[in-house]
């Protein structure tokens, strides 16, 4: 039985597909972190792929931004996924050599979510990097408005 190929969700007629942090990340460390993904959140191993991945995508669309001072934000979700990865503090450092002329990028958490588009501009930013943006995974920030549900700033 033949299945189809994942289709990435933004792709671009004239450079092609989208990049995948997979092809960056040595598969052990993706497991162990999809791995601690499934321990300390209630994904599946799918949901745990996508957030990581998602992860990923911010962080080496910032290093590759660094200094630009563009406001990037991931969504609460996201964020999710880039603290773990940060919390794997060598690998971590690994990527930051690699990727990020040896310096931390320090991450900001978030304190609150913003309504201020910015969210949504950064995964703008991620897909215009050659990134796979899964945008259900960043559309949670346009959810939480003033009027809307889940948001405990009223």
């Amino acid at each position: 039985m033949a299945t189809a190929a994942a289709t990435p969700l933004v792709t671009d007629p004239v450079t092609g597909p989208a990049r995948s942090p997979r092809d960056i990340v040595p598969a052990d460390l993706w497991e162990k972190q999809v791995g601690l993904l499934m321990r300390d959140y209630p994904y599946d191993s799918v949901m745990a792929t996508r957030v990581l991945g998602q992860g990923y995508a911010y962080l080496l669309t910032a290093m590759s931004h660094r200094g630009e001072g563009l406001g990037l934000a991931p969504s609460k979700i996201v964020d999710i996924g880039v603290h773990t990865i940060i919390l794997d503090t060598v690998a971590y450092a690994e990527l930051c050599d690699k990727f990020n002329g040896g310096h931390f990028l320090h991450h900001v958490p978030l304190v609150e979510m913003k309504d201020d588009g910015s969210v949504m501009k950064t995964a703008h930013i991620v897909a215009c990097n050659g990134w796979d943006v899964d945008l259900s995974l960043w559309e949670d920030a346009a959810e939480c408005g003033p009027c809307h549900p889940g948001n405990d700033s009223h």
